[in-house]
């Protein structure tokens, strides 16, 4: 992409998004998307930098998750706990749960330096890292890191701690759930191992292009959480090998994005048009139609990731998608998208396409044996 093609491909988002500033991906946004690359509503609206929190609740669909201010400002307050000092918590918890000695560390505040810097610092620094006698070991905090996603570069602003320790870089993720009797929900754990993930493929991604060995880069990640419902931080070593698998191959799968922008209607836009209060001022029935002119890719799995997920659930369910029924069940349907269609080829009442007797069968199949089991 020359000069020009990529200030027209940025007109093109900034077009889609409206007078606002752009949302920055974050590691949770990009966990998401990878775990559904075939959706292009997502993949244009991430890449446009678009609230997708305040488009569905605009048109009327607002996402039936998300963090409370009391736990956004408990989760910031344990950060900077863990971090005061120079990371000095941070330290005795990676002493005790690396069983490492490790005198003492350096600290860099990469933020420090300001936001249009920190990129090409984070590179600098950690270069040097990566240089340095094994035995070294330095604390990065805010460390900015760069992702291509579809094409498009996403910049990441973790509050993790990126640090080298016996010749390896860590990920360090801290979060404010607690762990109880060293154990945390699943659940948790898991969505903090995929947004893990990211990071550790960005790193390993910055270290790759500076000229180094990207396994440099554990596959462990450190998890910081406040130990039994109290302040007191406790750490756990979380394997992401399983997330950093999925989530390249997902990464490889994702339709770059300006052949998706190439396939949208001219002139279509999210802008919200907001009044000078901020308050939108574009109508919810044609900004929903301008989302339906975008094709989504709807899954159950979507109800736990995805802001749009209510918008496009009842997409879904309007016209009777098979994807209301998992992507499992999706897949195995094949050439079949309706709900309604199936049932008629399991019924007998619709003749199969070309291309769907096979499918047509094991449905007609499943049916007599459902029948069957009902007498």
């Amino acid at each position: 992409m020359n000069r020009l093609q990529e200030r027209a491909f940025l007109n093109r988002l900034e077009e889609l998004r409206g007078p606002v500033p752009a949302r920055p991906h974050d590691a949770r946004a990009i966990a998401a998307l990878a775990a559904n690359p075939g959706c292009a509503r997502r993949s244009v609206m991430d890449a446009a930098g678009i609230d997708k929190d305040r488009t569905a609740r605009h048109v009327g669909f607002p996402a039936p998750f998300g963090q409370s201010q009391f736990a956004i400002t408990r989760g910031n307050g344990f950060e900077a706990l863990v971090k005061e000092n120079g990371c000095a918590e941070l330290l005795r918890v990676l002493r005790e749960l690396l069983g490492l000695p490790i005198p003492q560390v350096g600290y860099r505040d990469v933020e420090s330096v300001g936001s249009h810097l920190r990129h090409s610092h984070t590179r600098a620094l950690i270069d040097h890292a990566a240089r340095e006698e094994e035995g070294t070991a330095v604390f990065y905090d805010h460390p900015l890191f760069s992702l291509e996603i579809a094409g498009h570069t996403s910049y990441l602003e973790p509050d993790v701690v990126a640090f080298q320790v016996g010749g390896r870089f860590h990920i360090v993720e801290i979060k404010s759930f607690a762990l109880v009797d060293g154990q945390a929900e699943p659940e948790k754990v898991a969505a903090a191992a995929r947004q893990a993930a990211v990071y550790v493929l960005a790193l390993r991604t910055l270290l790759a292009d500076l000229g180094h060995d990207p396994e440099r880069v554990s596959h462990d990640v450190v998890l910081i959480c406040p130990e039994n419902f109290a302040n007191r931080p406790a750490g756990a070593l979380v394997d992401v090998r399983k997330q950093l698998a999925v989530l390249t191959r997902q990464l490889t799968r994702m339709t770059r994005v300006e052949h998706l922008l190439s396939g949208l209607p001219e002139g279509l836009t999210f802008d919200l048009a907001p009044g000078e209060d901020g308050t939108p001022t574009r109508s919810a029935e044609e900004l929903a139609e301008a989302l339906r002119r975008v094709p989504a890719r709807y899954a159950p799995d979507c109800l736990a990731t995805c802001d749009m997920c209510m918008f496009c659930r009842d997409e879904a369910r309007g016209c009777g998608s098979t994807e209301l029924l998992g992507r499992q069940v999706r897949d195995q349907l094949g050439g079949v998208s309706r709900v309604s269609e199936a049932l008629g080829l399991a019924e007998g009442t619709l003749e199969p396409a070309e291309g769907q007797e096979e499918i047509a069968e094991l449905l007609r199949l499943a049916n007599r044996l459902r029948e069957e089991s009902l007498r």
